[in-house]
């Protein structure tokens, strides 16, 4: 919103900048904007502030995954590989295309299953792949990154897919094709594909980049590559034929019924970013020309401002109309050319350390710091005047309902005191019962008692719970319980309020 709002501010200036250049600086700035009546600077490759091309090459691992013949048995994991080189064109922040060629070896064994059960590694095949294809690549990280998001940010997830050819050798090391078949009985075929159209295939996969500098970025990447073609694991031919299902003959290629057999690449690459700019179209931030346009029109209409007066306090307004001529450097100013004060105090933005909340002069325009009462007697008393009566459920530190009033009106009150002072709630019973019974009872109710009034807000640290039992009685004469009425021993029976 803001951008937009100085876009619009700038539009006026941009207009005057332009016709204003074209008459008296000689075309000295760019035309960046235009009112129509001056020319525009065309969008060409010398008008990018980005590169767009890269080159790419890595290599990794590949495996024959889905086929007869696999790379991953249940005895062992043949290890192949997988190397790639591309040329990569970056057609917006999100999309991408590359020219791929892609080159490897996969080793893979047969699992068959007959009479003895499944025995792996009865034949051993080779293929050796050479592919061409153009591939799609989509920047996730793109689609899903606010462009008010300024920060720089270093890693990318990208996904990938495309179409091409590829030619093909393979090598079934076996003397027997028909494995479980005595007639017909021969030598396996090595087969080789050409590139033509009858050798489509396509890929896909995703891959996470790492912004190294402005001229590397790193990637991991793994790729699905499906081939269309049942020969491809090297499992010998795979003719119409040999899909009859009303043949006893039992070929490689009739181990898994699917008709495609596929591989599955993970590597490692290096992407070289080509061209003299800073940064790259796949990390270039979406609203980078926006800000730079605006820089642009900013530094115009600076230079271009002619003040008959001048300007003394450097403020960007002209002494002809500048309201403030004594404005301290670095102030921002109004259209009159008066400093800001944002929330009205009298101290201008620039010196007010609470710009948004008035205060005064003293304490750098922001609101004074409250001071909190000091406690005394009569605080201490205000509060016991609520703790007076607290009751408690019978032989219990569980607190009555009726007490809830008084407590939160206390609360209220400590709340309003210098958070660092320190207090005692005082659990305390009468002379009936042993002293180690009535000792634990008043310290559960103490506790009750702060454990409420923490809830309500106050510094735990503020409060301390003591029980004292029946050694702190009000009326020390009620011991034993029996010499006094039944009113002086409810009234030992108390939680109170205690500076430290």
């Amino acid at each position: 919103m803001k951008l937009g709002l100085l876009l619009l501010a700038t539009l006026p200036i941009a207009t005057y900048a332009q016709d204003s250049i074209a008459v008296t600086s000689n075309n000295k700035y760019p035309n960046t904007f235009s009112s129509g009546s001056a020319n525009v600077q065309p969008f060409n490759n010398k008008a990018k502030r980005f590169n767009d091309w890269s080159v790419s090459v890595g290599g990794g691992v590949a495996f024959m995954a889905h086929s007869d013949l696999k790379s991953i048995t249940d005895k062992k994991v043949n290890w192949g590989y997988n190397t790639y080189v591309s040329l990569d064109k970056q057609v917006s922040h999100v999309l991408g295309i590359s020219l791929i060629y892609q080159r490897g070896e996969t080793t893979q064994k047969a699992q068959l299953e007959g009479a003895a059960g499944i025995a792996a590694g009865v034949a051993e095949a080779k293929t050796k792949y050479n592919q061409i294809a153009l591939m799609g690549d989509v920047n996730f990280s793109n689609i899903l990154r606010r462009v008010d998001n300024h920060s720089p940010y270093r890693w990318a997830l990208h996904g990938y897919g495309g179409i091409g050819l590829m030619n093909f050798n393979t090598s079934l090391h076996d003397n027997n094709e028909f494995r479980w078949s005595t007639t017909p009985a021969r030598i396996p075929l090595f087969i080789n594909q050409k590139l033509d159209i009858n050798s489509v295939y396509y890929q896909f996969g995703v891959g996470v980049k790492y912004n190294v500098s402005k001229l590397i970025d790193i990637e991991a990447r793994t790729m699905y590559i499906i081939s269309g073609d049942d020969e491809f694991d090297g499992g010998g031919n795979a003719g119409p034929d040999d899909y009859d299902v009303t043949s006893k003959v039992s070929k490689y290629n009739m181990i898994d019924k699917r008709r495609s057999d596929n591989a599955w690449t993970v590597n490692l690459g290096v992407s070289f970013k080509l061209g003299k700019h800073m940064s790259h179209l796949a990390w270039h931030d979406p609203l980078q020309e926006a800000y730079y346009r605006v820089n642009v029109l900013e530094n115009q209409s600076t230079d271009l401002v002619v003040c008959e007066k001048g300007d003394l306090d450097n403020d960007g307004v002209c002494d002809d109309w500048d309201r403030q001529l004594d404005t301290p450097a670095g102030a921002r100013v109004d259209g009159a050319g008066v400093a800001l004060d944002m929330d009205l105090d009298g101290v201008i933005d620039l010196y007010d350390k609470c710009v948004t909340v008035p205060g005064p002069v003293e304490n750098n325009g922001c609101p004074p710091t409250p001071v909190a009462p000091v406690v005394t007697p009569d605080i201490v008393e205000k509060i016991n005047k609520d703790f007076e009566g607290i009751e408690f459920e019978l032989n219990s530190d569980k607190i009555r309902p009726q007490s809830f009033d008084k407590l939160n009106h206390a609360a209220e009150v400590i709340k309003g005191l210098n958070s660092n002072d320190q207090f005692l709630v005082i659990g305390a019973t009468d002379a009936r019962g042993s002293a180690t019974y009535n000792l634990k009872l008043s310290q559960k109710r103490a506790d009750a008692v702060v454990k409420y009034l923490t809830n309500k807000g106050i510094a735990s640290g503020m409060l301390t719970a003591e029980g004292r039992g029946k050694t702190d009685l009000k009326y020390p004469e009620c011991d034993p319980a029996t010499k006094c009425p039944e009113s002086k021993n409810e009234a030992n029976r108390r939680v109170y309020f205690k500076a430290k």
